[in-house]
């Protein structure tokens, strides 16, 4: 096999590891508040943003992105306290949560440019050669990156299935008003939500910022990567997404030879669009 196409696969597994973390994050607040996000990518952006900060100022870099992630974790709850507990209060209508998620991402994104700019940033990190692994040359924030996600996931997976918030979670996605009558409080369950999802979504971020520049708009690139890793996996479905996400990661690269990189956002949807055709539900069955 040609080296240059296995090293375009080793560099989706490293994008695709990124794309499952923020997707995960994207498929339980879907699963769980029935929230299509759009401003999720802006959220990973802010979480990048925030890491960069805290390591300019001679923070280590993995401090940094704890420090980043609970700082992003606190911006989406004060998004669920402000918008998104009114609106299901109102039981506002699908239509109108796209619309004012689409208008959150904007406020974000303007937000970290008129704070710090629209040049791209880059983390306060000495310079390390990269490994040479069968002929292969393999940076190694990109291994740390799969490494970290690996152990992002098994960590998410412990929790859905062995703790009790995690089957209070599974519960509030198969029927949130059955669940709530059954004496689980759905409240803790949505705030635990917005947790996860905002710990695993900074975490991508800061993680892209490591094997690329942390830049204005790129969760906004991410976010069509994400809707199509999501739906693909089944809506709802933190592991279908995270299968998804690298086969989605893997496939934007190894196609940049013959398409450019600039059509990498067109792959992820062809590939979302000939699935669906295939499997509407999308590859794995829709639940928690």
């Amino acid at each position: 096999m040609d080296t240059e196409f296995i090293q375009l696969i080793v560099n989706g597994i490293a994008v695709g590891s990124i794309i499952a973390l923020a997707a995960v994050g994207l498929t339980l607040t879907y699963g769980i508040l029935r929230l299509s996000n759009f401003a999720h990518g802006d959220f990973l952006t802010l979480g990048a943003y925030v890491t960069w900060l805290i390591n300019t100022i001679g923070v280590n870099i993995w401090l940094s992105m704890i420090l980043a992630a609970a700082g992003t974790v606190a911006a989406m709850l004060l998004s669920e306290k402000l918008l998104w507990s009114r609106m299901r209060s109102i039981r506002a209508t699908s239509t109108t949560l796209i619309i004012i998620s689409i208008g959150l991402a904007l406020f974000i994104r303007n937000g970290i440019i008129f704070i710090w700019g629209g040049k791209n940033q880059n983390y306060n990190l000495p310079v390390t050669p990269a490994l040479d692994i069968f002929g292969l040359k393999v940076p190694q924030n990109q291994l740390l990156v799969l490494g970290l996600a690996v152990l992002a996931i098994l960590a998410l997976h412990y929790l859905l299935q062995n703790t009790k918030i995690g089957k209070a979670m599974r519960a509030v996605a198969d029927d949130l008003d059955l669940a709530r009558v059954s004496g689980i409080n759905v409240d803790r369950v949505i705030f635990w939500t917005w947790v996860i999802a905002g710990t695993l979504t900074s975490l991508g971020g800061s993680m892209y910022g490591l094997i690329t520049a942390v830049r204005p708009n790129m969760g906004w690139f991410l976010i069509l990567p994400l809707f199509a890793s999501v739906i693909l996996g089944g809506i709802g479905n933190p592991y279908g997404a995270i299968a998804a996400a690298f086969i989605i990661g893997i496939v934007q690269e190894v196609s940049t030879p013959w398409l450019g990189s600039q059509y990498k956002q067109g792959v992820a949807l062809l590939i979302m669009i000939l699935v669906l055709l295939i499997r509407p539900k999308g590859l794995f069955k829709s639940t928690i």
